[in-house]
């Protein structure tokens, strides 16, 4: 075979990899399709179980509810006395609560459990699927499939699912998660093939680095985990004031007691995200000092406040300004919640924002 011939052939099989990877991904997206509409299914048929009995507990009526209550009977010297149902402690302390975790968003209903389990073997075809479209992009370009925006989001999305199913084998409970995880991963991957789309392309020479591994690895992987945290951190608030409002005598809509009574408790959330940020911020420390590393190789100088490098550092310090709050007294709860979500907001922000929009020595690759 000669060398055209030869070249002719790797080309062909280059350009076939490529078209099989589009083809991988856009089956992942249909079947993150199926997975969102059996999440979909969870929830509604969670919604006819009864979810509300600590609701119920919380704003009832003394009067109501007084004979059909419990009692505890008690036996002393011979007789016996008869105690009241414990009255339910909505505020232990300030700034916490002793309410209990949701059952989830099946909301104790069987069929509704049957649609969740389905929802959640449909994403992991998905993911397999799109980590199939992942790795037959790299194939067909031969290197790291993170050369341009578009590459950046199919694998950033399929390692989000990635964390999602870890934490999932790990039996923690965030199946809760899954309806809004699995919206967004449809949402960043149709913005990925309609709008950010590139073809198949070598890199620039500055980029022919192994810290390519290491550097943009770790960043796809820190995002993945700070988005997880993100969506925990939004659902917390909407859980703190779904709680405050009980607390203070309030009456919650049918619609908002049936979604929020089946998450997780408003503290559960807010521990599961500051507990997801601060495991993965030493991580995000060592992406930007591997990006310095990188730029003293590629450029000869190891920092230079290019776009992205400002930005990566304006979201480090904002990540550490959420744990400081968390470490400080009256930082906590919804003030440490919204500095998390500016956070984010920056990684967002340089993800998107820098690489569209902001012209720096990161913008080799256009999208």
């Amino acid at each position: 075979m000669t060398l055209a011939a030869a070249t002719e052939l790797a080309a062909a099989t280059n350009e076939n990899l490529a078209n099989l990877s589009n083809t991988l991904i856009y089956s992942a997206m249909a079947v993150y399709t199926l997975a969102f509409f059996a999440y979909i299914a969870e929830w509604l048929f969670g919604s006819r179980s009864k979810v509300g009995r600590t609701a119920a507990a919380l704003t009832a009526d003394k009067g109501a509810k007084k004979a059909a209550a419990p009692v505890v009977t008690v036996k002393n010297a011979g007789g016996t006395a008869v105690l009241e149902r414990p009255k339910v402690v909505t505020r232990a302390a300030p700034g916490s609560r002793d309410v209990p975790d949701g059952p989830g968003a099946h909301g104790g209903d069987e069929q509704g459990d049957l649609y969740g389990r389905i929802a959640v073997s449909l994403t992991v075809l998905a993911f397999l699927i799109a980590f199939g479209g992942v790795l037959t992009r790299a194939l067909s370009v031969q290197r790291a499939p993170w050369g341009n925006m578009y590459e950046f989001n199919i694998t950033f999305s399929t390692v989000a699912v990635g964390v999602y199913l870890a934490l999932l084998a790990m039996k923690k409970n965030v199946r809760w998660m899954g309806l809004f995880l699995v919206t967004t991963v449809l949402l960043d991957l149709g913005l990925a093939v309609t709008v950010l789309y590139t073809a198949s392309d070598q890199l620039v020479p500055a980029l022919h680095s192994y810290w390519l591994y290491i550097h943009v690895s770790t960043a796809i992987f820190c995002g993945a985990v700070f988005y997880v945290g993100a969506v925990g951190t939004i659902l917390y608030l909407f859980k703190d004031s779904y709680e405050n409002k009980l607390t203070t005598g309030g009456k919650p809509g049918r619609f908002a007691t049936s979604v929020m009574e089946r998450l997780p408790a408003s503290a559960s959330l807010d521990k599961f995200s500051y507990r997801v940020n601060a495991a993965v911020f030493p991580l995000w420390t060592f992406t930007i000092i591997a990006g310095a590393i990188w730029a003293g190789d590629a450029w000869g100088r190891y920092w230079g406040w290019d776009p992205k490098e400002t930005w990566s550092f304006i979201t480090w310090v904002a990540y550490a300004c959420y744990l400081h709050a968390r470490a400080t007294a009256g930082w906590k709860g919804r003030k440490a919640a919204y500095i998390a979500l500016i956070a984010f907001a920056c990684w967002l922000f340089n993800y998107y924002g820098v690489n569209i929009f902001v012209t720096g020595k990161h913008s080799y690759a256009g999208v």
